[in-house]
């Protein structure tokens, strides 16, 4: 492990840039029905909005593996500032559908652009202890969802508009950007090991990495659609759906907070496996159930969530770290663009589902409100029930993992 003086500091400001990244997917999971009704959106139209921050990062993140190792960590965070603060400051004062777009597409790309740096910092800084460092890291992306989901929901009964609840994320943005300018950093892991670009683009092409992008696209899905949408999906089914997602979030701070003796005791793979089942079981309740039913749903689909991420993550890290940050940043990128890709999908089959429910022969924009919310209540658990085949799938696919590395560590042993 390199020496790293300001390592605690490095890592502090790692987790204010990644609070400004999920604040922006709390306050934006908040706020996409008063953007339909302020901006008079389709579903589809709010569908293609929130997946341009999806397509933003897995953009950035490709990008910025690509080119971390050459320009450096600080550089790539010093642009990730730059990106927040234009995309935050156009959101705020958005006039219509295009500014919108290219808004959450500028945040997309700094969240991204962040993933592309911090990931690889964690790793290199904590490399005696990567998964748990890597869960400690991501738990400011759900506490950060928490935070910006209460700031929705409190700020909305005080009649505050979504102008200011944007605009808040300033805050942590200038701060990020004050740490990164002072810190020095040290190089990627990968570097000051001395391994090759060329074994490094080649190790990409081990098997069992591309099994891992495969799985990533079903480990992401399951998690980020599900928490942008729930609002949306859940919102005529509970008084209060957004508080399903800040629940979910909550359990996964506390969650990854734990991640050591969970990840040491399981080990990741056993990990990944228990999380898989979980979120069958809380997506199903969300689907099915009402009431307060629906947040013991919320509580059992965070804790299933709680380690897809930062454990996906932390097992190429350490099974694979020959794949460097490239490696991490290429997870990190198919995670979002499946989810980019399932968004836009399931944003035009939730509208026909809308059509089905809906009077023969009343189009959604003749329907009465009452007419409205009644499809409405149909429609949303139907995409979640839909979504949940991902996690079932989920479960043979690392029951297949589990088993695997563990005879590959048996035989190693041998």
């Amino acid at each position: 492990m390199q020496p790293t003086p300001q390592r605690n500091q490095l890592f502090v400001a790692s987790c204010l840039a990644l609070l400004v990244t999920s604040l922006s997917f709390g306050i934006r999971a908040g706020i996409l029905e008063s953007l339909k009704s302020d901006f008079n959106l389709s579903s589809t139209e709010i569908a293609t909005i929130t997946s341009t921050a999806f397509l933003g990062f897995p953009l950035a993140v490709i990008i910025g593996g690509l080119v971390v190792d050459i320009i450096g960590m600080k550089k790539l965070l010093l642009a990730a500032f730059s990106f927040h603060l234009l995309g935050i400051l156009l959101t705020v004062f958005a006039s219509g559908y295009w500014t919108l777009f290219f808004s959450t597409l500028l945040i997309g790309i700094a969240n991204g652009t962040v993933e592309a740096a911090c990931n690889p910092l964690v790793s290199t800084i904590y490399a005696d202890d990567k998964t748990t460092k890597l869960n400690h890291f991501h738990l400011w992306f759900p506490g950060g969802i928490v935070i910006g989901t209460l700031l929705v929901f409190f700020l909305d009964k005080a009649g505050i508009g979504w102008q200011v609840q944007v605009g808040l994320m300033v805050i942590p943005t200038l701060l990020y950007g004050y740490l990164f300018n002072k810190l020095s950093f040290p190089v990627t892991e990968r570097m000051a090991s001395g391994i090759s670009t060329y074994k490094m683009y080649k190790s990409l092409l081990n098997p069992l990495f591309l099994v891992m992008i495969v799985l990533m696209f079903g480990t992401a899905i399951t998690e980020l659609f599900t928490a942008q949408w729930v609002n949306v999906l859940l919102k005529n089914v509970s008084d209060n759906a957004i508080l399903l997602l800040t629940v979910t979030q909550g359990i996964m701070v506390i969650g990854r907070g734990l991640a050591g003796p969970v990840v040491h005791k399981l080990s990741p793979t056993g990990v990944l496996l228990m999380s898989a089942i979980l979120s069958v079981v809380g997506l199903y309740m969300l689907g099915h159930t009402n009431g307060n039913l629906l947040f013991l749903g919320a509580v059992i689909f965070g804790m299933g969530v709680c380690y897809f991420w930062p454990t996906m993550l932390g097992f190429v890290s350490e099974n694979m770290p020959e794949t460097g940050a490239v490696g991490l940043n290429l997870l990190g990128g198919a995670g979002m663009f499946a989810v980019s890709v399932y968004t836009l999908l399931m944003g035009g089959y939730y509208d026909r589902l809308l059509g089905n429910h809906l009077p023969a022969g009343t189009a959604v924009n003749q329907a009465t409100p009452e007419m409205l919310n009644e499809a409405k209540k149909l429609a949303g658990p139907e995409v979640l029930n839909v979504t949940l085949i991902i996690p079932v799938i989920l479960i043979g696919a690392f029951t297949l993992l589990f088993f695997y590395m563990r005879n590959k560590k048996t035989t190693a042993a041998i």
